[in-house]
């Protein structure tokens, strides 16, 4: 099995070979893939709680380290295919990695990714906000 890093190192070449608008449609089909959001974290949502405030698309996010592995869950707005699309690039990568593999990707995820220019700098402003978000998470969880 992969470790974080060569997942996204995988999914990294995957949109390396892409156009820009192709890049775009593979982030829409991450989109389709996210699993939709275990009911037993639903209150937690409704409550606000697990948000990522510095994105202005609602998006909220639940870590947990479970036997040494990481566990992510997300909901994100609807209306907001591109962002749920770069969570599901995080969770294909992250969900069942060790904590030390999820922390030791690089913050320059977007760029090689090659979102950069597709994207605009707004809504990347928001997408390394989830980024450090999740990472933060993780290394809070694998501390307790």
């Amino acid at each position: 099995m992969p470790s974080a890093p060569e997942k996204l190192d995988q999914i990294v070449d995957e949109f390396a070979e892409l156009e820009p608008r192709e890049r775009l449609e593979l982030l829409l089909d991450f989109a389709e893939n996210l699993p939709p959001l275990p009911a037993e974290y639903e209150a937690q949502r409704l409550a606000g709680e697990h948000r990522v405030h510095e994105c202005q698309t609602p998006v909220f996010i639940w870590t947990d380290v479970c036997d040494g592995r990481v566990q992510l869950h997300a909901w994100i707005a609807p209306e907001a295919p591109t962002v749920k699309g770069f969570v599901g690039v995080l969770r294909e990568a992250f969900h069942g990695a060790t904590p030390d593999a999820v922390l030791s990707v690089e913050q320059d995820l977007l760029q090689r990714l090659g979102l950069v220019e597709a994207l605009g700098m707004q809504r990347m402003r928001g997408l390394h906000a989830i980024l450090f978000y999740i990472r933060e998470q993780v290394r809070k969880a694998a501390a307790r």
